[in-house]
Order: structure tokens, then C-alpha cells, then sequence
């Protein structure tokens, strides 16, 4: 990546991803949403749109707009794009919360906010997907960068479905009420969303972040390929569970399950034990017999993936997923994903942070490494503190002690907010020396703004 261009506003998506990221921390110490109230109240439709699109949907989004290019090694296309994207996205997720506060009766401001919302946000995407998808058109696309293909079409397929329950909670678009749209969308609006937008893409740029980190062999590999093959059919079948299930009935062969769903299970566990495999083939290989804490701490999350297959397994075999369904999402959204997301922003935020510091001058005057910009003594606490709580408050969820889940969260929120404020000195070279911090032709990077040109 050295020498590769910055995409200006990455730095702003992170920072606004964390803001949220903390702030739907905060709500679930106070014991805001699920599992204090039920999973479908608006105020756990509040919480849930924090952490998948505030958080986790802004985090990816900024991103892909650093890393693609690096994926098809060409530059971001269409980049004036992205500003106007962050502002869609803001502005649609505002009116979306608003939009559910209205709902929960909070107050009343006389004007469809959810409608907005889904006018906004869809847009938001269709940008993000644009600038992306125009980039990766035109390249010759590798597996990493073919996750993130498939990664955009289920980002515009699950913001379709949110703007449609968005027109439908507004009063508009009658007919979907007729046909019990939430009753058939919903449940491939939440797997398209997880598993295809957030976690697809986020196996695609493992594939290139990991051997890219720990200097692993990044050749292409027949596990890699299947595994693509099987989470593409997997999602499919994911799409069609619900048309497919309603054409059986009727035809009057109903189920308990569609074939559908069945068969998107076993080929999306297959998929996740071939990305296992590779996993497994990165971290063995690797020539850096030392790996960082990015790398170690993403073993918890890559730990929580396989902790989310084998509980849905057992909960589907049991017959309790609708009951346990909020303590699977929990392990899905904040071990998996927000584990993942946490351990890699660990070594981003300093790489991008040195790129833009000691990059114009690398060559010409004595840097540091990008190691020092963080002290991993420290680090390395604060993520076994947040995957420890994750798993204590996977738990709580799983015996239903809502009080119990709080002290859960605070701990995680407690690690988060540390993680947080280590990015925040690496940005500001904090842990670097005075003598060594600002060489000549040297400039200490703005904290989540770009630089000037």
C-alpha cells in the first residue's frame, strides 16, 4: 500500500462509525431496547440501526473506498462522490432514528421521517455502490475483490427492503400491508444485510488485509473460490426462501422450513469452514513470525464467527431460534463483525495515519514504523476485555437476565471507548517521540478531516 492515493473522507466515516458505535454502547448499559423491551419496539429498531448502519455500514463503507483500489490496484473512480454519499447517509440515519422515537411516541413532528429516511438512505447507498462498483468494472476482478462485488449488490438489495418497511410503517404503499411484506422480507432483509453486505464483504478484504499485514501468501486458492461460489448460492437461496415458501403454499405442499432455507444453511456453513481453512493457511504461513495485535486480536472474531454457525446450528436443531434469535444476532453483529472491525481499524487508522504523515517524506528523512504509532502493551487488554464481554453477553441473552446483559455491555463499552482513545493517539502521534515525531516536510494529519490540498 505504500504510495497508494488516501481517500480523503475515510478518516471521517471511521470517526463517525465510532460515534455511533459508542453511543449504542451507552444505550445498552442503560438498558435501552432489546432485551429490556422487545425485539421488534421501535426503540430496539433505534439500537439496531445504530450498530448496522451508523456503525458497521459507515465503517465498511470507509473502508472500501481506501481499500478497493488497493484490491484492483487502480484508482478510486468517481471520488467527489464520496462527501456527498457521507451526507446522505447522516442525514437519511437521523430520520430513520427520528423516524422510530416518532413511532415509540417520543414526540411528534408531523411529517413522514421514515419516509425521508427511505428516500435518503437508499440514495446514500446507490452512491457508495456506484463510486465502488464503477471502480471494480473496471478491473479484472480477484477473489477479494469479488466478495466485494457481490458484497455491493446486497447493500442495494437490503436498502431497497429497509425504504420499502420505511414507505410501509409511513402509512404509504398499502398493498404491502395486504400481503404481510414483514412477515416474508424481513427475515432476508437481516440475512442479506449481516450476511451478505457486512459479513461478505468483510471475509472479501480479509482475504487481501491478512496476508497483506502479516506478509502471508495471498495466491489464489481452491478453498477460496468454492467458499465465494457457496456464499453466493447460499444468499440466493436466502432471497428466494421466502418466495419459494409462499409458492409452496399455495400449491398446498407448505413446510415447517422452505427447501430453500435448508439448503442456503448447509451451503453458507460450508462456506464459512472453507474461509476457516484459508484463515487457518494465512496465519500458518505467515513469513512475520510475530504478528501484530490486529492480527492476534482478529482471531477472537474470526472465534465468534464460528461460535455464531455452531449456535445457529444448535438453535435451529432445538427448534428456539425465534426465542434466542436477538443473542445470535448479538454474536454475529458485536463479536464477529464489530470484533473484526475493531482489531483491523487497530492497524488502519496508524497505516493510513503514517501515510499521511511520513509518506511525503519516506526516503528522504528517518521515520518511525507504523508500529509505533500504538503501544500493543496496552491494546491487548482492551480487546480480551471486549471479546470477554461479548461472550458473557451472548450468554446473558442466551439465559435471559437482562440485568446481567448490562454489566456485560458496560464492560464491552468500557474496552470500546479504550480502543477508541488508542486511535485517537496514534492520530495524533502521541506515542511517538518529540525528536522523532515531525521530521522536515513532515505534518501532523488533521484528527478525522482532510487535509487541505
Amino acid at each position: 500500500m505504500i504510495g497508494t492515493a488516501l481517500s480523503r473522507w475515510t478518516m471521517s466515516y471511521f470517526t463517525v462509525a465510532l460515534v455511533f458505535l459508542v453511543g449504542a454502547q451507552m444505550l445498552m448499559v442503560a438498558g435501552y431496547g432489546f432485551p429490556a423491551v422487545a425485539a421488534e419496539a421501535p426503540e430496539t429498531l433505534v439500537l439496531v440501526h445504530m450498530v448496522t448502519i451508523g456503525w458497521l455500514s459507515m465503517l465498511m463503507c470507509g473502508a472500501l473506498f481506501q481499500f478497493v483500489p488497493v484490491l484492483i490496484a487502480q484508482p478510486l473512480r468517481g471520488e467527489r462522490l464520496v462527501l456527498p454519499a457521507l451526507i446522505c447517509l447522516l442525514t437519511g440515519l437521523a430520520f430513520l432514528l427520528a423516524g422510530f422515537l416518532q413511532l415509540a411516541g417520543v414526540f411528534d413532528a408531523g411529517i413522514p421521517l421514515l419516509a425521508l429516511a427511505g428516500t435518503l438512505l437508499p440514495a446514500g447507498f446507490l452512491l457508495v455502490a456506484g463510486v465502488l462498483g464503477g471502480t471494480l468494472w473496471h478491473a479484472n476482478l480477484q477473489l477479494p475483490a469479488r466478495f466485494v462485488a457481490v458484497g455491493l449488490v446486497c447493500v442495494l438489495v437490503t436498502a431497497i427492503l429497509g425504504a420499502l418497511f420505511a414507505l410501509l410503517l409511513s402509512g404509504f404503499l398499502p398493498a404491502l400491508a395486504v400481503i404481510d411484506f414483514r412477515m416474508h422480507a424481513l427475515p432476508v432483509h437481516i440475512a442479506i444485510g449481516l450476511g451478505g453486505w457486512l459479513s461478505f464483504t468483510a471475509i472479501g478484504v480479509s482475504y487481501r488485509l491478512l496476508p497483506m499485514f502479516m506478509l502471508s501468501p495471498d495466491r489464489e486458492r481452491v478453498s477460496g473460490r468454492v467458499s465465494w461460489w457457496s456464499g453466493v448460492v447460499a444468499l440466493l437461496l436466502t432471497a428466494l426462501a421466502s418466495p419459494i415458501a409462499a409458492f409452496l403454499e399455495k400449491v398446498g405442499l407448505a413446510a415447517t422450513a422452505s427447501p430453500a432455507t435448508g439448503l442456503a444453511v448447509a451451503l453458507g456453513m460450508a462456506a464459512l469452514v472453507l474461509y476457516g481453512l484459508d484463515l487457518a493457511f494465512f496465519y500458518r504461513h505467515r513469513k512475520r513470525r510475530t504478528i501484530e495485535l490486529n492480527s492476534r486480536a482478529a482471531q477472537g472474531a474470526f472465534l465468534a464467527l464460528a461460535l455464531s454457525a455452531i449456535l445457529l446450528l444448535a438453535l435451529l436443531a432445538t427448534g428456539t431460534l425465534e426465542r434466542h434469535i436477538g443473542a445470535l444476532l448479538y454474536l454475529v453483529a458485536f463479536g464477529w463483525l464489530t470484533g473484526l472491525g475493531l482489531s483491523q481499524l487497530y492497524k488502519i487508522v496508524p497505516f493510513l495515519t503514517w501515510l499521511e504523515c511520513y509518506g511525503p517524506v519516506m526516503g528522504r528523512k528517518p521515520t518511525p514504523r507504523v508500529q509505533d504509532l500504538v503501544t500493543e502493551r496496552r491494546g491487548w487488554m482492551w480487546f480480551a476485555l471486549y471479546f470477554l464481554g461479548v461472550l458473557a453477553g451472548t450468554v446473558t441473552l442466551l439465559v435471559e437476565q437482562p440485568g446481567l446483559f448490562r454489566a456485560a455491555a458496560a464492560a464491552t463499552l468500557l474496552a470500546t471507548l479504550a480502543v477508541v482513545a488508542e486511535l485517537v493517539l496514534a492520530r495524533r502521534l502521541a506515542n511517538i517521540p518529540d525528536d522523532k515525531r515531525l521530521p522536515e516536510g513532515a505534518s501532523r494529519p488533521r484528527l478525522f478531516l482532510p487535509t487541505p490540498h
